[in-house]
């Protein structure tokens, strides 16, 4: 069995998890993106195939600091788009990335803002 290279292992972790995670319009799931130059999140139900709210580093104005930094930026500002949309409880999709550093950060962000997952 050949070795998986990073991306293919994420993929393969992404595909697992999807298999047992999904988001209704009582609990979307909270799904999150990662690149090399920043990081999104979006809730997202499952069941009508729309996106009830969404944050990115794009979105984040005047940013100072590192990756972390922003990762909590987007969490906070994903938390305030999920209240207006009047969205609590969530389900979190951290698509095959590991839980840690920037994933981690935006997570523990968004439950400060107030999502519970």
């Amino acid at each position: 069995m050949p070795t998986l290279t990073v991306r293919e292992a994420r993929q393969r972790r992404h595909r697992r998890v999807r298999g047992k995670v999904h988001g209704t319009a009582e609990r979307p799931r909270l799904v999150v993106s990662r690149s090399n130059k920043g990081i999104s999140a979006q809730l997202v139900d499952d069941m009508a195939g729309r996106t009830l709210a969404a944050a990115s580093w794009v979105n984040v104005k005047s940013f100072k600091g590192d990756k972390t930094a922003q990762a909590v930026e987007v969490g906070k500002l994903l938390a305030k788009n999920a209240r207006q949309a009047g969205v609590d409880n969530v389900v979190f999709d951290r698509a095959g990335y590991l839980y840690h550093g920037r994933v981690k950060a935006l997570a523990d962000a968004a439950r400060e803002g107030g999502l519970t997952f």
